[in-house]
């Protein structure tokens, strides 16, 4: 048996997944299926509704790429991982090819750092609309708002291209068993055999690039927008400029704050079992809150969804 297991996992690794928990996976399982269902549903239902409306204002067309990416995101791991807690038992786990895996890893990099990209994009966005509201429409053209998206895109691509390349060159040993349910960054490099701060540097130098850079950019934009803030004199205007700005300011603190607290630590601290937990959570919880949060605060959002659902209220915005 051992031997069977090891001839496996010569060419690969083998995601324990939640195989530890035989009991706790059908639940797991109906769980993560409803979350996943619901996260698509809501996802698409965002991008129809946003394809649905006659004339989109850029920040429409940045949520439709967001909400693209969020469809992306979950697709590249949790089907994997239904897949796996539907399987009577693998032993130790699943087995995953080292080009599956290093595949896997490169989309699931590419994708996070394509929505860092875009959300500094999208504060940049409010920040012309509401320090610069007269000059916005010759400014935030459709043509920018490709060449963002664009950007986004290949920002997001050639970081994780890099990061990936550099992951896998480590030299891997011992059992090859991920305590995890998909190919994280952090499990990788927690099975690498050396134990040298210079096996994290490709890591460091991914976060800096794909949330330091981001998130002092959007840093500066809202320092602007607090600014023109105050210097507003009606309470019902500086309301209705906040407003824009709540839907993104909490979807940026989800996604930073999960991405930050994963990953910007050193290898020593690193918890397999605790952070498989927290991976759970940010792959399936908060690409399902996005769309909640949009609908539920952007008007043109909802505007859209009522007219796609044929609700009414559809005109009322």
């Amino acid at each position: 048996m051992d031997s069977a297991g090891n001839n496996t996992i010569t060419c690969g690794f083998l995601l324990q997944g939640f195989f530890e928990f035989p009991h706790l996976r059908p639940l797991l399982f109906l769980v993560l299926l409803a979350v996943h269902l619901a996260t698509l549903s809501g996802n698409l239902l965002i991008l129809v509704a946003v394809i649905s409306v006659p004339t989109r204002p850029p920040m429409l067309l940045f949520l439709c790429q967001l909400s693209a990416i969020e469809l992306c995101y979950t697709l590249v791991v949790v089907p994997r991982s239904l897949a796996d807690l539907s399987m009577p038992g693998h032993g130790r786990g699943s087995p995953i090819s080292f080009l599956g895996c290093a595949v896997q890893m490169q989309m699931f990099v590419a994708l996070g750092g394509a929505e860092c990209f875009l959300l500094a994009a999208m504060a940049y966005d409010r920040y012309v609309a509401i320090c610069h509201p007269l000059r916005y429409a010759s400014i935030v053209t459709p043509g920018l708002c490709a060449r963002l998206a664009l950007a986004c895109c290949l920002g997001g691509l050639a970081v994780s291209v890099g990061l990936t390349v550099a992951v896998f060159h480590l030299p891997f040993c011992g059992s090859r068993l991920l305590v995890h349910f998909f190919c994280d960054i952090t499990a990788l490099l927690h099975l690498a055999c050396t134990r040298s701060y210079i096996d994290e540097l490709p890591l460091l130098g991914a976060c800096l690039v794909l949330l330091l850079l981001p998130s002092m950019l959007i840093l500066t934009s809202y320092g602007a927008i607090a600014s023109a803030l105050r210097r507003l004199h009606g309470g019902g205007g500086r309301r209705k400029a906040a407003s824009t700005c709540a839907s993104h300011l909490a979807v940026t603190f989800l996604h930073y704050g999960c991405a930050t607290f994963m990953y910007v630590r050193p290898k020593s601290s690193y918890s397999p079992r605790l952070d498989r937990t927290l991976a759970l959570v940010y792959t399936n919880v908060t690409p399902l809150l996005y769309p909640l949060i949009y609908s539920l605060r952007n008007r043109e959002i909802t505007s859209a969804i009522h007219r796609v659902l044929g609700l009414p209220g559809s005109r009322s915005v």
